[in-house]
């Protein structure tokens, strides 16, 4: 399954949800339908280029609905909005 949107595209393969291109606002409707029941054992952010609020919002709730997927990379924007935000590396409110 591929999602194709202006900014960003969303796909399952082999367990992996492989998130690819720019998670910011304009992409995330499309994206959000993408992955909605999905559940995946690893959040592969390797190909993401940017994230901004609304990508982070898509991350957390990702992150929330498969709670063992094992998030691999940093794209740019990421670090920034974790602080700003104080959230973990599972993009929830630290305990």
């Amino acid at each position: 399954m591929q999602t194709p949107s202006a900014d960003a595209t969303a796909r399952l393969q082999d367990g992996r949800l492989v998130l690819v291109g720019a998670l910011v606002r304009s992409a995330v409707p499309a994206l959000w339908a993408a992955v909605t029941g999905l559940e995946a054992n690893a959040i592969d952010l390797g190909g993401v280029t940017r994230v901004d609020s609304a990508g982070l919002a898509l991350l957390g709730e990702m992150s929330a609905r498969s709670p063992d997927a094992v998030i691999h990379g940093n794209p740019p924007g990421l670090a920034d909005l974790r602080a700003a935000y104080r959230l973990d590396d599972r993009f929830g409110l630290p305990a």
